[in-house]
């Protein structure tokens, strides 16, 4: 019999559903089955309005209620109507409810610092993951704008940074490039955003203004294991709706020959070759858009 992918995915499958107790009725140990704890996980990280977790877990009404029903038995959770709304419910955590999400999480990271020092080549396995992880939940990536100082986009711009230097005949040194200001890339000059998939940044993009008509995107950089799911495109369009909230006409920017995929998505998207407009020693494609 030939080894076929759908073979191949079902062995995966049992091997994830064995890797993290998915049929244990002790999850961890801790006395309760893996989807209850998840539950206590979602809210414990900050989605405690109910149809929130129900659509970030992917559970039906019924269920997610009988879940939430067994934790606020238990004395970890309440549940109690919007203050905005009567309609919608808010779950939180029980100070013994806070307890047991950290003695969660400290087994979790535990186990999964474990998993990694089993496998000799963790880096391989991570990269795995991570595509693993994207692809399945690629519905559920989202755009967010955050200050280009915080940690996610300081997790995205050494990883942009790193890709130049490796694509880049010249190699690329940040000190002699046009790196932004903080401040032209936040309200109400610019924008910062990241694309997020379940909590973790996996691409990011920056419009660099000056509170004037004319703006740039900068910083266009998606991670390897979300390539090739129109993720690039959606940021481009994020960015795009920014500058228009900020009354931003025309946008420009610039690139370099290495980076092919960008200069296509550049050249799909309404994007118009134009002159020189900078100093920067590392492009040679330069483009502008009128919004």
């Amino acid at each position: 019999m030939s080894i076929d992918a759908v073979r191949r995915i079902r062995r995966f499958n049992r091997a994830v559903t064995a890797e993290v107790g998915a049929l244990d009725t002790s999850f961890l140990g801790r006395g309760r089955p893996l989807g209850t704890a998840r539950v206590l996980n979602a809210i414990g990280h900050g989605r405690g309005e109910v149809g929130a977790i129900r659509d970030y877990l992917g559970l039906d009404s019924g269920l997610l209620s009988r879940l939430l029903r067994s934790l606020e038995e238990e004395g970890l959770v309440v549940t109690l109507p919007h203050p905005d709304d009567a309609r919608r419910r808010v779950a939180s955590l029980t100070e013994a409810g806070r307890r047991e999400f950290a003695a969660y999480e400290a087994l979790s990271n535990d186990r999964a610092a474990g998993l990694l020092a089993r496998f000799p080549k963790g880096d391989e396995l991570l990269r795995a993951m991570d595509l693993v992880a994207t692809a399945l939940g690629r519905d559920r990536i989202a755009i967010e704008e955050t200050d280009p100082r915080s940690e996610a986009a300081l997790h995205c711009l050494p990883e942009y940074y790193g890709e130049l230097g490796r694509r880049l005949a010249t190699g690329f040194d940040v000190s002699l490039s046009r790196d932004p200001e903080a401040a032209d890339m936040m309200r109400p000059r610019g924008a910062f955003l990241v694309a997020v998939s379940d909590g973790l940044p996996i691409g990011c993009v920056g419009l660099k203004g000056k509170g004037g008509e004319v703006a740039e995107i900068k910083r266009l950089w998606v991670c390897p294991s979300a390539r090739g799911l129109g993720l690039a495109r959606r940021l481009m369009e994020a960015a795009e709706t920014a500058a228009r909230d900020l009354s931003i006409g025309v946008l420009r920017l610039d690139s370099n020959s290495a980076l092919t995929e960008a200069l296509q998505l550049y050249r799909r998207t309404g994007w118009v070759e134009i002159d020189r407009f900078n100093d920067d020693p590392y492009p040679d494609h330069f483009f502008e858009k009128r919004l």
